[in-house]
């Protein structure tokens, strides 16, 4: 019989975080796997959230599913960042699901958005879907806060995103509202409603929405760091 293999504890300061991050680059997905007994699903289709499980294991993240940051003892939010060859984004970033009612008072130093992007720890993954799942690989970490102009842009774009969930224009969101922040529908499927303000302040049901980075944000921050 198999012994249970012992999952990694907490990192004890953003020292030892990095220095996990940094000792799973270039490791295959089937390797880490390996390393904790675990499965490798053949794609991600009905495992979403698999690739981001498997490297919060091997760094200790202690969130799980919960709204703190992943290693909330060290203020810093986990992001797993599909990329291509030349190193850049494939898709956006979930960030947090987005508030649709009870907004009163909220300010962007209040958001949950800012609290999730306040130190992030970046870790590109090879995302070409030409490669099988097990052979791709693991990128060197970057630890992220934003400077005071990146901040100012998030900030503009989650303020005009929410004026416009309070003013009860949530239908009317798009993708391309928001020039580094977006919205967009988040749920498993159409049936999965939740409340929020119309245009005349009634209560509707539409589907949950959740706040991501575009790729016009995250391509030109990993090209900075990496001198891409």
């Amino acid at each position: 019989m198999n012994s249970p293999v012992l999952l990694p504890t907490p990192p004890q300061d953003e020292a030892e975080l990095l220095q996990r991050a940094q000792q799973l680059a270039g490791q295959t997905f089937a390797a880490l796997a390996a390393q904790l007994g675990l499965p490798v699903p053949a794609d991600l289709r009905r495992d979403k959230g698999w690739v981001g499980m498997l490297i919060e294991q091997h760094l200790g993240a202690s969130a799980g599913s919960k709204a703190e940051q992943d290693f909330a003892h060290l203020g810093i939010e986990l992001k797993t960042i599909p990329v291509d060859a030349l190193g850049k984004p494939l898709e956006t970033t979930f960030v947090c699901l987005a508030p649709l009612t009870g907004n009163s008072g909220v300010t962007w130093e209040t958001s949950h958005v800012r609290h999730k992007l306040a130190r992030v720890l970046w870790i590109p993954i090879e995302g070409d879907r030409a490669l099988p799942l097990a052979d791709r690989r693991v990128g060197s970490p970057l630890l992220w806060q934003p400077s005071e102009e990146e901040d100012q842009q998030l900030r503009e774009d989650w303020e005009e995103l929410m004026d416009m969930i309070v003013l009860g224009q949530v239908e009317r969101i798009t993708a391309r509202h928001g020039a580094w922040l977006q919205i967009r529908p988040k749920a498993a499927n159409s049936k999965a409603l939740t409340e929020a303000i119309g245009e005349r302040g009634e209560p509707i049901m539409t589907l949950p929405r959740g706040f991501y980075l575009k790729k016009s944000f995250t391509g030109p921050l990993l090209a900075r760091h990496f001198l891409l």
